[in-house]
């Protein structure tokens, strides 16, 4: 018997996560910890900021060296579950 893969990502493999919040300072601090706390490697200065047209809202790509689905798990469990973030993708 074959066991089933829980992903079909083969890690470590860069991963790109898409967080979107409400425009503010505090926004990319806290992702920035978050994401450092779950990928320690991460460097802040490859974080990407893009605003929406209106300005209102802002979104942040951080590519990680992913290692593991655990670690993935976790990450998107805090980043969605912190009130300033509104999506992960």
């Amino acid at each position: 018997m074959t066991e089933q893969k829980e992903t079909l990502l083969e890690f470590p493999c860069a991963f790109p996560l898409k967080i979107m919040g409400l425009a503010g300072d505090a926004l990319a601090q806290t992702v920035l910890e978050i994401v450092q706390r779950h990928a320690p490697g991460f460097d802040g200065a490859t974080m990407e900021m893009r605003a929406s047209s209106g300005g209102k809202y802002v979104s942040l790509t951080c590519t990680i060296n992913a290692t593991s689905k655990a670690q993935l798990d976790a990450l998107y469990r805090e980043l969605s579950g912190h009130p300033l973030v509104k999506v992960v993708l």
